[in-house]
C-alpha cells in the first residue's frame, strides 16, 4: 500500500467522520491518525485514525454542577424499576420519565432500580449512572 492509497482512506475515513458524528470522534481520529502516522507510518495513520475515531465517538462526561444537581435532585414518589441493566451508551426504555436539568437542557435525568443516570434527552442515551 503506498502513501497516496493511506492518505486518500485517511481522508474520506476523515470526511465521513466529520459530517456524521460528534466533535469529539473527529478530535479521536485526527489525535489517532498523528499518533499513527509517528509510530506507524503511513498504515499507523490509517489504523490510527480509525482506532482514535471510535475512541473519540465515547460519551464525554457531564459537567459537575450537572451531577451534583442529578445527585441532590429529590426522588420521585413512585420507584421506577425495569428489567433491562441501565448501561452507560445505550437509551432508557420508553417507559422512563425522564426529567431536564433546569440549567442545562443538553442533560436530562431519571432514577431507575434505584439508581440516578443523566442521559441525552432527545435520544434518551444513558451518558453517565451516579454510583
Amino acid at each position: 500500500m503506498n502513501i497516496r492509497s493511506v492518505a486518500i482512506a485517511t481522508g474520506v475515513l476523515l470526511a465521513s467522520t466529520s459530517t456524521f458524528a460528534q466533535q469529539s470522534t473527529v478530535t479521536g481520529a485526527v489525535g489517532g491518525a498523528a499518533t499513527g502516522a509517528i509510530v506507524g507510518g503511513p498504515v499507523g495513520a490509517a489504523v490510527g485514525g480509525i482506532v482514535g475515531g471510535v475512541a473519540g465517538s465515547v460519551i464525554d462526561p457531564p459537567p459537575q454542577q450537572v451531577v451534583t444537581y442529578v445527585q441532590q435532585a429529590p426522588a420521585p414518589t413512585a420507584r421506577v424499576v425495569v428489567k433491562e441493566k441501565v448501561v452507560v451508551g445505550q437509551p432508557l426504555p420508553d417507559t422512563v420519565v425522564v426529567t431536564p436539568v433546569p440549567d442545562d437542557p443538553k442533560y436530562a435525568y431519571a432514577i431507575v432500580n434505584d439508581q440516578r443516570v443523566i442521559v441525552e434527552p432527545s435520544s434518551r442515551k444513558v451518558i453517565q449512572v451516579i454510583q
